[in-house]
């Protein structure tokens, strides 16, 4: 009888498995251990007789420098620093800071013309000793543009020619020979997206700035406005406080939102009447009941620049959750209506 073999992905032995799990723990605090050196070098200050540059100096010289920048930061690297330097070039894109990346042999083959005047070049290698960089490096010594290095070592050739040298901490790499760029790769990650974070804030970039550059997917849905997706004009249901409890019906039925606004003479709002309002007083004369008598004059609204996901969060943060909301302008004067079904639509719910 032959033994079929253990499922695909089956853990057959529990040892090997343990053994597994306790490797991957190893490089995530090996990793860990990196980070929270890098971090502690950022709040070191400057050692007598030490010729490396307190890494918060340098990093804060370098946001300095970025935050007034005539033209663009432009990363390069090359294997594991490249595609790292990627990453980093796409991030400070997103978040606000002109970047673009350009490839070390691409740059000795035509592309040094992409780098322009009032350019700066954030370089990435972990020991400093790229050949490949050579050409871009000296680029920016004929041409002065700022070169900022990000690498491990003070005493590299690339280190020596960047006006700012960040230097990251030499943490041994997860890796169990301590060849394969880990450690190194993921303090050079962190690093980079400090950088953008800081350049973020320091410019006071917007959720609003941040959704015009992310349009696309759900988090360009989750950054969509209130007034991407409210109803406007005749569809609203709206009512008067003069209107008699029987129209209030006929208006919501017709308009289907649940809801009828109702406004005042000035055309602000001044009152809102739901179903459950209705259901409550359905005992009541409904040609003598008017809309004053029943409606809530506290409702809760939102306006149109508001993010959709947070109309969402206003929707859901009662202990019973509302389906719509008017939308006002300035002046309270009803300008639409959100529905949570526009939101699922959307793919914000």
């Amino acid at each position: 009888m032959t033994q079929s073999a253990p499922p695909i992905g089956s853990a057959s032995d529990s040892g090997q498995s343990d053994a597994d799990i306790a490797a991957a723990c190893r490089v995530l605090a090996r990793e860990t251990d990196g980070l929270m050196q890098m971090a502690a070098a950022l709040r070191a200050p400057a050692r007598d007789g030490d010729d490396t540059p307190p890494l918060g100096e340098t990093f804060t010289r370098t946001i300095a420098a970025f935050s007034t920048l005539a033209g663009r930061v432009v990363v390069t690297g090359i294997g594991k620093s490249g595609q790292i330097g990627r990453k980093i070039q796409s991030t400070l894109a997103s978040t606000g800071t002109p970047s673009v990346f350009v490839h070390p042999s691409e740059a000795s083959h035509g592309d040094l013309g992409m780098l322009q005047p009032g350019d700066a070049v954030l370089a990435l290698s972990n020991s400093g000793e790229t050949a490949e960089l050579a050409d871009i490096v000296a680029h920016t010594r004929r041409y002065g543009l700022l070169l900022v290095a990000i690498t491990t070592r003070i005493e590299s050739t690339l280190a020596r020619a960047a006006d700012i040298p960040l230097i990251i901490p030499d943490a041994p790499e997860a890796c169990p020979m301590g060849l394969a760029p880990t450690t190194s790769s993921m303090m050079q990650l962190a690093l980079g997206d400090a950088l953008a974070v800081v350049l973020l804030e320091r410019r006071g970039f917007s959720a609003t700035e941040f959704s015009i550059f992310h349009p696309g997917g759900r988090l360009g849905t989750r950054l969509r406005r209130v007034a991407d997706l409210m109803h406007r004009g005749g569809i609203m249901p709206l009512g008067t406080p003069d209107t008699s409890l029987r129209q209030v019906i006929m208006e919501m039925t017709r308009k289907a939102f649940g809801c009828m606004g109702v406004v005042g003479a000035d055309g602000r709002l001044c009152g809102l009447i739901t179903d459950g309002d209705l259901r409550r007083v359905l005992d009541r004369d409904l040609d003598l009941t008017r809309a004053a008598e029943i409606m809530n004059t506290e409702p809760l609204t939102t306006g149109p620049d508001v993010l959709a996901a947070e109309a969402l969060r206003l929707m859901n943060a009662r202990a019973r959750p509302i389906t719509s909301l008017f939308v006002l302008d300035g002046d309270r004067v009803p300008v639409g209506i959100l529905h949570v079904h526009d939101l699922l639509r959307a793919g914000v719910a």
